[in-house]
Protein backbone atom coordinates (compact mmCIF):
# COMPACT_ATOMS: atom_id res chain seq x y z
CA UNK A 1 0.00 0.00 0.00
CA UNK A 2 2.56 2.44 1.05
CA UNK A 3 4.30 1.80 -2.39
CA UNK A 4 1.23 2.28 -4.15
CA UNK A 5 0.96 5.65 -2.44
CA UNK A 6 4.42 6.84 -3.94
CA UNK A 7 3.83 5.34 -6.83
CA UNK A 8 0.09 8.31 -7.46
CA UNK A 9 2.64 10.99 -5.89
CA UNK A 10 5.73 10.28 -9.01
CA UNK A 11 2.86 9.86 -11.27
CA UNK A 12 0.69 13.45 -10.27
CA UNK A 13 4.12 14.82 -10.21
CA UNK A 14 5.41 13.93 -13.68
CA UNK A 15 1.83 14.90 -14.85
CA UNK A 16 1.90 18.41 -13.42
CA UNK A 17 4.98 19.07 -14.71
CA UNK A 18 4.48 18.20 -18.18
CA UNK A 19 1.68 20.57 -17.76
CA UNK A 20 3.86 23.71 -16.85
CA UNK A 21 6.31 22.80 -19.52
CA UNK A 22 3.20 22.44 -22.60
CA UNK A 23 2.33 25.86 -20.80
CA UNK A 24 5.21 27.72 -20.55
CA UNK A 25 6.41 26.32 -24.12
CA UNK A 26 3.33 27.07 -26.13
CA UNK A 27 3.20 30.50 -28.14
CA UNK A 28 2.17 33.76 -27.22
CA UNK A 29 -0.06 35.34 -29.80
CA UNK A 30 1.80 38.77 -30.74
CA UNK A 31 -0.07 42.06 -30.25
CA UNK A 32 -0.53 44.05 -33.38
CA UNK A 33 -2.42 47.42 -33.94
CA UNK A 34 -5.27 47.07 -36.16
CA UNK A 35 -7.62 49.54 -37.85
CA UNK A 36 -10.89 48.86 -39.46
CA UNK A 37 -11.34 49.18 -43.05
CA UNK A 38 -13.77 51.92 -43.97
CA UNK A 39 -15.65 54.26 -46.64
CA UNK A 40 -14.39 58.02 -46.40
CA UNK A 41 -12.22 60.57 -48.50
CA UNK A 42 -9.22 59.80 -50.35
CA UNK A 43 -7.07 62.26 -51.94
CA UNK A 44 -4.08 61.80 -54.39
CA UNK A 45 -1.59 64.87 -53.50
CA UNK A 46 1.91 65.78 -53.88
CA UNK A 47 4.12 67.97 -51.84
CA UNK A 48 6.81 70.76 -51.56
CA UNK A 49 10.47 68.94 -51.44
CA UNK A 50 11.79 71.29 -49.20
CA UNK A 51 10.01 73.27 -47.25
CA UNK A 52 8.29 76.26 -48.93
CA UNK A 53 8.07 80.36 -47.66
CA UNK A 54 5.24 82.55 -47.14
CA UNK A 55 5.08 85.80 -49.21
CA UNK A 56 3.21 89.16 -49.60
CA UNK A 57 1.50 89.69 -52.84
CA UNK A 58 2.86 92.75 -52.66
CA UNK A 59 5.83 94.36 -50.73
CA UNK A 60 8.35 96.64 -52.08
CA UNK A 61 12.02 98.02 -50.83
CA UNK A 62 12.01 101.23 -51.51
CA UNK A 63 14.69 104.37 -51.50
CA UNK A 64 15.30 108.18 -53.01
CA UNK A 65 16.02 107.87 -56.23
CA UNK A 66 18.52 110.40 -55.38
CA UNK A 67 21.04 110.91 -52.63
CA UNK A 68 21.18 112.98 -49.38
CA UNK A 69 20.53 113.37 -45.99
CA UNK A 70 17.64 112.40 -43.68
CA UNK A 71 15.72 115.28 -42.55
CA UNK A 72 12.42 113.67 -41.48
CA UNK A 73 11.23 109.95 -40.60
CA UNK A 74 7.83 109.75 -39.50
CA UNK A 75 7.22 106.19 -40.01
CA UNK A 76 8.68 103.55 -37.72
CA UNK A 77 8.88 99.67 -37.89
CA UNK A 78 5.56 98.17 -37.46
CA UNK A 79 3.57 101.17 -38.59
CA UNK A 80 0.59 101.16 -41.18
CA UNK A 81 0.66 103.51 -44.02
CA UNK A 82 -2.02 104.80 -46.64
CA UNK A 83 -0.87 105.07 -50.21
CA UNK A 84 1.06 108.54 -51.14
CA UNK A 85 1.61 108.83 -47.07
CA UNK A 86 5.51 110.44 -46.45
CA UNK A 87 7.97 107.85 -45.35
CA UNK A 88 11.17 110.18 -45.58
CA UNK A 89 12.45 113.17 -46.48
CA UNK A 90 15.73 114.66 -47.46
CA UNK A 91 16.83 118.09 -46.95
CA UNK A 92 15.78 119.67 -49.13
CA UNK A 93 15.67 123.82 -48.31
CA UNK A 94 17.72 124.67 -51.02
CA UNK A 95 14.84 123.25 -53.42
CA UNK A 96 12.12 124.60 -50.84
CA UNK A 97 13.90 128.46 -51.75
CA UNK A 98 13.88 127.44 -55.67
CA UNK A 99 10.37 126.68 -55.68
CA UNK A 100 9.64 130.26 -53.82
CA UNK A 101 11.85 132.19 -56.09
CA UNK A 102 10.21 129.81 -59.42
CA UNK A 103 6.42 130.95 -57.99
CA UNK A 104 7.78 134.78 -57.35
CA UNK A 105 8.84 135.03 -60.89
CA UNK A 106 6.25 133.09 -62.03
CA UNK A 107 3.95 135.97 -60.81
CA UNK A 108 5.41 139.22 -62.01
CA UNK A 109 5.96 137.14 -65.58
CA UNK A 110 1.88 136.58 -65.44
CA UNK A 111 1.00 139.95 -64.14
CA UNK A 112 3.54 141.53 -67.42
CA UNK A 113 1.67 139.27 -69.66
CA UNK A 114 -2.22 140.50 -68.28
CA UNK A 115 -0.56 143.94 -68.92
CA UNK A 116 0.64 143.11 -72.60
CA UNK A 117 -2.80 141.22 -73.71
CA UNK A 118 -4.74 144.48 -72.44
CA UNK A 119 -2.46 146.74 -74.49
CA UNK A 120 -3.07 144.63 -77.48
CA UNK A 121 -6.92 144.31 -77.24
CA UNK A 122 -7.30 147.71 -76.44
CA UNK A 123 -5.16 147.97 -79.33
CA UNK A 124 -7.08 145.90 -81.62
CA UNK A 125 -9.94 147.84 -81.07
CA UNK A 126 -8.09 151.40 -81.89
CA UNK A 127 -7.32 149.41 -85.64
CA UNK A 128 -10.91 148.22 -86.43
CA UNK A 129 -12.06 151.89 -85.03
CA UNK A 130 -9.58 153.59 -87.73
CA UNK A 131 -10.90 150.81 -90.63
CA UNK A 132 -14.56 151.87 -89.94
CA UNK A 133 -13.16 155.80 -90.11
CA UNK A 134 -11.73 154.98 -93.16
CA UNK A 135 -15.06 153.51 -94.82
CA UNK A 136 -16.33 156.69 -94.12
CA UNK A 137 -13.04 158.84 -95.73
CA UNK A 138 -12.86 160.14 -92.35
CA UNK A 139 -9.60 159.08 -91.83
CA UNK A 140 -5.93 158.88 -93.78
CA UNK A 141 -5.33 155.35 -95.49
CA UNK A 142 -1.61 155.86 -93.32
CA UNK A 143 -3.65 156.29 -89.36
CA UNK A 144 -5.16 153.01 -90.75
CA UNK A 145 -2.17 151.16 -91.49
CA UNK A 146 -0.19 152.35 -88.69
CA UNK A 147 -2.82 151.13 -85.85
CA UNK A 148 -3.12 147.91 -87.73
CA UNK A 149 0.71 147.56 -87.39
CA UNK A 150 0.81 148.57 -83.65
CA UNK A 151 -2.57 146.13 -83.03
CA UNK A 152 -0.50 143.21 -84.51
CA UNK A 153 2.45 143.76 -82.82
CA UNK A 154 1.01 144.40 -79.50
CA UNK A 155 -0.28 141.06 -80.05
CA UNK A 156 2.57 139.31 -80.84
CA UNK A 157 4.07 140.80 -77.67
CA UNK A 158 1.08 139.54 -75.57
CA UNK A 159 1.25 135.89 -77.18
CA UNK A 160 5.41 136.32 -76.15
CA UNK A 161 4.28 136.83 -72.66
CA UNK A 162 1.83 134.34 -72.12
CA UNK A 163 4.20 131.93 -73.55
CA UNK A 164 6.92 133.04 -71.03
CA UNK A 165 4.12 132.78 -68.29
CA UNK A 166 4.44 128.94 -69.72
CA UNK A 167 7.66 128.55 -69.33
CA UNK A 168 7.86 130.11 -65.79
CA UNK A 169 5.06 127.47 -65.12
CA UNK A 170 7.43 124.54 -66.19
CA UNK A 171 10.01 125.66 -64.24
CA UNK A 172 8.16 125.91 -61.27
CA UNK A 173 7.09 121.96 -62.41
CA UNK A 174 10.91 121.41 -62.64
CA UNK A 175 11.77 122.32 -59.20
CA UNK A 176 8.71 120.51 -57.80
CA UNK A 177 9.93 117.28 -59.47
CA UNK A 178 12.95 117.60 -57.73
CA UNK A 179 11.66 118.52 -54.96
CA UNK A 180 9.45 115.06 -54.90
CA UNK A 181 12.91 112.95 -55.48
CA UNK A 182 13.30 113.70 -51.91
CA UNK A 183 10.40 112.46 -50.61
CA UNK A 184 10.21 109.11 -50.36
CA UNK A 185 6.19 107.76 -50.10
CA UNK A 186 4.35 104.66 -50.29
CA UNK A 187 3.36 103.51 -53.22
CA UNK A 188 0.77 101.08 -51.27
CA UNK A 189 -1.03 100.77 -48.28
CA UNK A 190 0.67 98.16 -46.18
CA UNK A 191 3.04 98.00 -42.82
CA UNK A 192 6.55 99.48 -42.63
CA UNK A 193 8.51 96.01 -42.23
CA UNK A 194 11.97 98.00 -41.64
CA UNK A 195 13.48 101.21 -41.77
CA UNK A 196 17.04 101.49 -43.34
CA UNK A 197 18.25 104.79 -41.67
CA UNK A 198 18.14 107.04 -39.29
CA UNK A 199 18.15 111.23 -39.08
CA UNK A 200 21.03 113.33 -40.04
CA UNK A 201 22.54 109.98 -41.90
CA UNK A 202 22.99 110.22 -45.76
CA UNK A 203 21.87 108.01 -48.00
CA UNK A 204 22.66 106.78 -51.63
CA UNK A 205 21.27 105.35 -54.52
CA UNK A 206 22.61 101.71 -55.23
CA UNK A 207 24.82 102.01 -57.89
CA UNK A 208 23.95 99.85 -61.10
CA UNK A 209 24.22 96.31 -60.55
CA UNK A 210 24.80 96.73 -56.80
CA UNK A 211 22.34 96.03 -54.80
CA UNK A 212 21.90 97.53 -51.37
CA UNK A 213 19.38 97.44 -48.57
CA UNK A 214 16.31 99.56 -49.09
CA UNK A 215 15.62 103.18 -47.21
CA UNK A 216 12.00 101.09 -46.37
CA UNK A 217 10.51 97.61 -47.34
CA UNK A 218 7.05 98.12 -47.52
CA UNK A 219 4.53 94.62 -46.92
CA UNK A 220 0.95 94.67 -47.77
CA UNK A 221 0.20 91.60 -45.08
CA UNK A 222 -3.70 91.84 -46.07
CA UNK A 223 -2.63 89.27 -48.88
CA UNK A 224 -0.27 86.34 -47.90
CA UNK A 225 0.59 83.28 -50.61
CA UNK A 226 3.26 80.08 -50.36
CA UNK A 227 6.21 79.92 -52.69
CA UNK A 228 7.14 76.31 -52.43
CA UNK A 229 9.63 73.79 -54.41
CA UNK A 230 7.95 70.97 -56.50
CA UNK A 231 10.04 68.19 -57.71
CA UNK A 232 10.40 68.03 -61.48
CA UNK A 233 8.82 64.91 -61.79
CA UNK A 234 5.34 66.07 -60.04
CA UNK A 235 5.60 69.15 -61.96
CA UNK A 236 3.61 68.05 -65.22
CA UNK A 237 0.51 66.85 -62.93
CA UNK A 238 0.51 70.63 -61.35
CA UNK A 239 -2.79 72.69 -63.08
CA UNK A 240 -3.29 76.63 -61.76
CA UNK A 241 -6.77 77.16 -59.78
CA UNK A 242 -5.93 73.24 -58.55
CA UNK A 243 -7.08 72.55 -54.97
CA UNK A 244 -4.29 72.42 -52.25
CA UNK A 245 -3.47 72.25 -48.18
CA UNK A 246 -1.00 74.40 -46.45
CA UNK A 247 0.12 73.60 -43.12
CA UNK A 248 2.78 75.87 -41.04
CA UNK A 249 5.76 74.93 -38.64
CA UNK A 250 4.14 77.99 -36.55
CA UNK A 251 0.67 76.68 -36.71
CA UNK A 252 1.39 72.98 -36.23
CA UNK A 253 -1.55 70.74 -36.11
CA UNK A 254 -3.82 73.34 -38.19
CA UNK A 255 -4.15 72.98 -42.00
CA UNK A 256 -5.52 75.75 -44.25
CA UNK A 257 -7.20 75.44 -47.89
CA UNK A 258 -5.35 77.11 -50.64
CA UNK A 259 -5.49 76.71 -54.48
CA UNK A 260 -2.52 76.68 -57.18
CA UNK A 261 -1.85 80.83 -58.56
CA UNK A 262 1.40 80.02 -60.44
CA UNK A 263 3.34 78.14 -61.93
CA UNK A 264 6.77 79.09 -62.31
CA UNK A 265 7.75 78.88 -65.76
CA UNK A 266 11.17 77.26 -65.76
CA UNK A 267 13.22 74.59 -63.66
CA UNK A 268 15.34 75.57 -61.48
CA UNK A 269 18.85 73.66 -61.80
CA UNK A 270 20.51 74.01 -57.96
CA UNK A 271 23.67 72.25 -58.07
CA UNK A 272 23.84 68.86 -55.25
CA UNK A 273 19.70 69.51 -55.47
CA UNK A 274 16.72 68.00 -57.10
CA UNK A 275 15.53 70.04 -60.09
CA UNK A 276 12.06 71.58 -58.79
CA UNK A 277 9.61 74.16 -59.94
CA UNK A 278 8.35 76.97 -57.90
CA UNK A 279 4.41 76.53 -57.43
CA UNK A 280 2.65 79.59 -55.45
CA UNK A 281 -0.64 78.83 -53.25
CA UNK A 282 -3.44 81.51 -52.48
CA UNK A 283 -4.58 81.25 -48.89
CA UNK A 284 -8.48 80.73 -50.09
CA UNK A 285 -10.09 82.65 -46.84
CA UNK A 286 -8.12 85.92 -46.18
CA UNK A 287 -8.96 86.15 -42.39
CA UNK A 288 -7.04 82.86 -42.24
CA UNK A 289 -3.43 85.10 -42.62
CA UNK A 290 -4.57 86.70 -39.32
CA UNK A 291 -1.29 87.13 -37.27
CA UNK A 292 0.90 85.22 -40.07
CA UNK A 293 3.84 86.98 -41.22
CA UNK A 294 5.90 86.84 -44.53
CA UNK A 295 9.13 84.37 -43.75
CA UNK A 296 7.14 81.89 -42.26
CA UNK A 297 8.19 78.55 -43.01
CA UNK A 298 5.21 76.23 -44.85
CA UNK A 299 4.76 73.28 -46.74
CA UNK A 300 2.05 72.53 -49.59
CA UNK A 301 -0.24 69.86 -50.93
CA UNK A 302 -1.90 69.89 -54.01
CA UNK A 303 -4.71 68.08 -54.53
CA UNK A 304 -4.32 66.26 -57.95
CA UNK A 305 -7.41 64.32 -57.65
CA UNK A 306 -10.15 62.60 -54.85
CA UNK A 307 -12.50 60.07 -54.17
CA UNK A 308 -14.82 61.25 -51.26
CA UNK A 309 -16.16 58.24 -49.98
CA UNK A 310 -14.41 55.14 -51.05
CA UNK A 311 -13.35 51.65 -49.47
CA UNK A 312 -9.90 53.13 -47.94
CA UNK A 313 -6.90 51.26 -45.54
CA UNK A 314 -3.66 53.26 -43.68
CA UNK A 315 -1.31 53.35 -46.05
CA UNK A 316 1.34 52.42 -43.16
CA UNK A 317 -1.01 49.13 -43.46
CA UNK A 318 0.65 48.22 -46.85
CA UNK A 319 2.94 45.49 -47.75
CA UNK A 320 5.47 45.03 -50.34
CA UNK A 321 3.61 43.55 -53.33
CA UNK A 322 -0.13 45.46 -52.47
CA UNK A 323 -0.66 42.79 -49.41
CA UNK A 324 -2.21 43.72 -46.14
CA UNK A 325 -2.54 41.63 -43.20
CA UNK A 326 -5.96 40.86 -41.86
CA UNK A 327 -6.97 39.87 -38.28
CA UNK A 328 -9.41 37.17 -38.56
CA UNK A 329 -12.18 36.41 -36.11
CA UNK A 330 -10.06 33.26 -34.69
CA UNK A 331 -7.24 35.03 -33.84
CA UNK A 332 -4.68 34.33 -36.65
CA UNK A 333 -3.42 36.79 -39.51
CA UNK A 334 -3.97 36.12 -42.95
CA UNK A 335 -1.98 37.66 -45.66
CA UNK A 336 -4.22 39.12 -48.77
CA UNK A 337 -3.64 40.55 -52.07
CA UNK A 338 -5.41 44.04 -52.74
CA UNK A 339 -5.82 46.42 -55.21
CA UNK A 340 -5.66 50.14 -55.06
CA UNK A 341 -6.53 53.63 -56.35
CA UNK A 342 -5.88 56.76 -55.07
CA UNK A 343 -3.07 57.11 -52.18
CA UNK A 344 -1.36 59.47 -49.72
CA UNK A 345 0.50 59.31 -46.86
CA UNK A 346 -2.47 58.82 -44.48
CA UNK A 347 -5.12 56.40 -46.42
CA UNK A 348 -5.11 54.46 -49.72
CA UNK A 349 -8.19 53.37 -51.81
CA UNK A 350 -8.54 49.83 -51.99
CA UNK A 351 -10.67 48.49 -55.21
CA UNK A 352 -10.64 44.59 -54.74
CA UNK A 353 -9.39 42.55 -51.75
CA UNK A 354 -11.04 43.31 -48.51
CA UNK A 355 -14.09 44.28 -47.52
CA UNK A 356 -15.80 46.94 -44.84
CA UNK A 357 -15.22 46.16 -41.26
CA UNK A 358 -12.39 43.49 -41.99
CA UNK A 359 -9.32 44.66 -39.55
CA UNK A 360 -5.76 45.13 -41.09
CA UNK A 361 -2.59 45.13 -39.28
CA UNK A 362 -0.96 48.53 -39.68
CA UNK A 363 1.84 47.52 -37.01
CA UNK A 364 3.48 45.46 -39.65
CA UNK A 365 6.94 46.22 -38.21
CA UNK A 366 6.78 44.51 -35.19
CA UNK A 367 8.91 41.13 -34.67
CA UNK A 368 6.73 38.46 -35.11
CA UNK A 369 3.49 39.77 -37.03
CA UNK A 370 3.68 37.66 -40.29
CA UNK A 371 1.21 35.25 -42.29
CA UNK A 372 -0.30 32.55 -39.78
CA UNK A 373 0.74 33.33 -36.29
CA UNK A 374 -2.10 34.10 -33.85
CA UNK A 375 -2.32 37.32 -32.82
CA UNK A 376 -4.22 39.97 -30.34
CA UNK A 377 -5.69 43.69 -30.64
CA UNK A 378 -3.42 45.97 -28.58
CA UNK A 379 -6.30 47.37 -26.63
CA UNK A 380 -7.93 43.58 -25.95
CA UNK A 381 -4.10 42.53 -24.89
CA UNK A 382 -4.17 45.33 -21.93
CA UNK A 383 -7.64 44.54 -21.21
CA UNK A 384 -6.33 41.15 -20.34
Amino acid sequence: MKNYKIMLILILSVLIVAALVHWFSRTKPVEVNVKPVAYGLVQDMVANTRAGTIKACRRAGISPSIGGQIARLPVKEGDKVQTGQLLMELWNDDLLAQLEQAQSEAISVEATAKQACITARAASREAKRQKELRINNLTSEEAVDRADSESRALQSACNAALTKNKVSQSRINVVRANLEKTRLKAPFTGTVAEVNGEIGEFVTPSPVGIPTPPSVDLVDVSCLYVSAPIDEVDAPQIRVDMPAKISLDAMAGKLFEGKVRRIAPYILELEKQARTIDVEVNFICPEDCEGMLPGYSADIEVILNESPSTLRIPTESILEGNKVLILTDNGLLEEREIHTGLSNWDWTEVTSGVVEGQLVVVSVEREGVTDGVAAVRETQANND
